[in-house]
């Protein structure tokens, strides 16, 4: 039997209410020449039950003997890969049919990236809408983000697979809930990073999923991403603190507490700004949109800490960067902020 194109890793646990669906995505693919690993870890539903019986040679079944967690589960499943590109998936995800032909035609077309991902939609109560992640982008746009956020779904990722075997390990388990994350700025040291900007795939919001159960997890592993690839830059205390604030209030959505935090983290985000854009060299299509993103970020963070009330205008001006079009949103948009916060203030205050 020939290798396939693409082996589709598929970390399995409890599973058996979404990964049907997440199959028969795969069944869609106008690209046919994939493998599809699942690897199950110790399920306690019938999900093994339900992917060993599916009836399409190319889903093949792994059996973890003891439950192990999802990075090592994806890690093995990894290793069994034969595929020329191997692309991540979770469980409850779905593909859009031309996602896997897509994305193996971008790799061939661009030797210098390693890994690619793609826009994706969001599945929450029956209906799809827009996941909040910047429209359209360059690899250089990809890059910065990695500096301060995590750019990509990790179910839309695919890596060439000569790179994904150097890594030892693949992901790395003491970064629970970020390891893909983590994996971007590792990866990086092989060629760069790229998105494709349609959206294809669905990604799935429910309550069962890490994202919404493991939330602490995840904002403490994000954390030491963050700390770790700006240490060498700040000092490890600064790059610490940073990234606190970092996954908090801009990955987060949390708001901050009060003017002295919303200054720190605009200086701290205007720094490393100015060192990526100083370092990488981006051309003058990823530098607009670096800006821009920033400054949506940053709009965010201030709109937040207004209608919370813990800031006002003021704070908010006076905390902003000066340079490197760290903006805001219109006057009239900070003003209704700043009107639904000062409320919030004064029913604290009764």
């Amino acid at each position: 039997m020939s290798d396939p194109v693409v082996s589709v890793v598929i970390p399995g646990y409890n599973g058996a209410a979404f990964i049907g669906d997440t199959l028969v995505s795969l069944a869609a693919q106008t690209l046919t020449e994939w493998e599809a690993i699942v690897v199950d870890d110790c399920s306690s539903d019938d999900t093994r039950d339900l992917v060993r019986s599916w009836a399409d040679p190319r889903v093949r079944l792994i059996e973890n003997a003891e439950n192990g967690g999802p990075v090592r589960t994806r890690n093995r499943g990894v290793a069994a890969a034969r595929g020329r590109y191997i692309a991540g998936l979770d469980q409850d995800d779905l593909c859009h049919p031309r996602r896997l032909a897509t994305q193996v035609a971008y790799l061939e077309a661009h030797p210098d990236v390693v890994l690619v991902g793609t826009q994706a939609e969001q599945l929450r109560d029956g209906k799809v809408s827009a996941m909040h992640y910047a429209p359209h982008t360059t690899p250089d746009l990809i890059a910065w983000l990695s500096w301060i956020e995590n750019p990509i779904v990790w179910s839309t990722v695919m890596i060439r697979g000569e790179v994904a075997r150097r890594l030892d390990p693949f992901t790395r388990p003491e970064i629970l809930y970020a390891e893909d994350f983590d994996l971007y700025g590792r990866i990086s040291a092989f060629g760069r990073i790229a998105r494709i900007d349609a959206p294809l795939l669905v990604y799935r919001q429910h309550a069962g999923g890490a994202s919404k159960r493991f939330t602490d997890t995840m904002r403490a592993s994000a954390t030491r991403v963050l700390a770790e690839r700006h240490a060498s830059l700040l000092g490890d205390d600064a790059a610490a603190a940073l990234a606190r604030l970092l996954v908090l209030h801009n990955m987060g959505g949390e708001p901050v507490p009060d003017r002295t935090t919303l200054i720190r983290l605009g200086n701290g985000i205007a720094t490393l700004q100015a060192a990526f854009i100083a370092q990488h060299r981006p051309d003058a299509e990823s530098r607009k949109l670096i800006r821009w993103e920033t400054a949506r970020r940053w709009a965010r963070i201030g709109r937040a800490g207004l209608r919370s009330g813990a800031v006002g205008i003021g704070d908010v001006l006076a905390a902003r960067p000066p340079h490197l079009g760290l903006g805001y949103a219109g006057i009239e948009t900070l003003l209704w902020c700043g009107a639904i916060g000062a409320g919030r203030r004064l029913r604290r205050a009764v």
